[in-house]
């Protein structure tokens, strides 16, 4: 029993989001670290994407029933009613939301519902099956995490936050059309209109590049407005500039297209978890305090 109400909160997505928000905390702690707010702010974010998750898997029962990828999810093999599916995401979210509005401060709170919403529902409601627009809608919900993280520590949205929503958000797009590529025959099998699928992997292909491109050019400037140090620069250019490589050799001759899809879906992971780890460790100690909504 327990097994399935675990499965349908999609617990990779939930680690996956563990990272950055840890990230964008310890960044905007700058080694003072409250660890209590620490702990209140992990779980309580854990929660509500896990609540989105959830009803995700309830709206979409339809959609999941059509994918080779999805199908055996327990919202569609009957493993788990559709209402029980709603009610498990509504006492997560509701719990989550209660523990964020306690521990953190309402710049925090207001990015979380943000997410929430724009995930729940503009993503998973209307844009998924109906607009090539969808990955970018979505992205908007998947930068949110290091997001709340920054804003429950340093009570304020600044510069930082705006560079860590827009970098996060840009990351979001690549890494969502290499899934599309490689998961080309699901989409189309469920009749999602994403990128490859609507308008052809050719296109696809050039977007993934000038992603790429702009993730690294707003990466960058984490260190150069002083929020972090030099380490970050090296691993930023060094991470994202592999993943430009990887990416432009989606145009050789003859190349598996599924095969690259794949290496730059999982390189993706592999820059986005070395910048939140990097950025957890290398923040510079005074902030440059550049305000644009303060918490108190």
């Amino acid at each position: 029993m327990f097994k399935r109400y675990l499965q349908v909160t999609k617990p990779g997505i939930i680690m996956g989001n563990l990272i950055s928000v840890a990230g964008g905390f310890f960044l905007a702690s700058r080694g003072e670290i409250d660890w209590i707010l620490m702990l209140a702010t992990v779980i309580g974010l854990s929660l509500v994407v896990a609540s989105g998750c959830a009803i995700n898997n309830y709206i979409d029962r339809d959609i999941d029933a059509k994918m080779q990828r999805t199908r055996n999810r327990v919202t569609v093999n009957g493993e788990m009613s559709g209402k029980a599916a709603f009610f498990h995401g509504v006492v997560l979210g509701v719990i989550g939301f209660a523990l964020l509005a306690y521990f953190t401060n309402w710049v925090a709170v207001a990015f979380a519902a943000f997410g929430y919403v724009v995930y729940v529902g503009l993503y998973t409601m209307y844009f998924k099956r109906n607009s090539v627009y969808g990955t970018f809608v979505g992205s908007l919900s998947g930068a949110v995490p290091p997001v709340v993280g920054y804003c429950a520590a340093a009570g304020q949205f600044d510069a930082g936050a705006a560079i860590l929503l827009t970098m996060f958000c840009i990351w979001q797009m690549p890494h969502s059309y290499a899934i599309a590529i490689f998961r080309y025959k699901d989409y189309e099998a469920a009749g999602i209109p994403v990128l490859p699928v609507s308008q052809g992997i050719a296109k696809a292909k050039r977007h993934i590049v000038l992603h790429i491109a702009a993730f690294a050019v707003v990466a960058a400037l984490l260190p150069l407005t002083g929020y972090v140090g030099i380490g970050f620069m090296v691993v930023a250019l060094a991470t994202s500039l592999w993943w430009l490589a990887m990416a432009l050799r989606g145009y050789r001759l003859g190349i598996d297209v599924n095969k690259w899809a794949r290496q730059v879906f999982f390189f993706s992971i592999i820059t986005v978890t070395a910048l939140s780890v990097t950025m957890a460790l290398d923040f510079n100690e005074v902030s440059p305090n550049l305000l644009v909504f303060a918490a108190h």
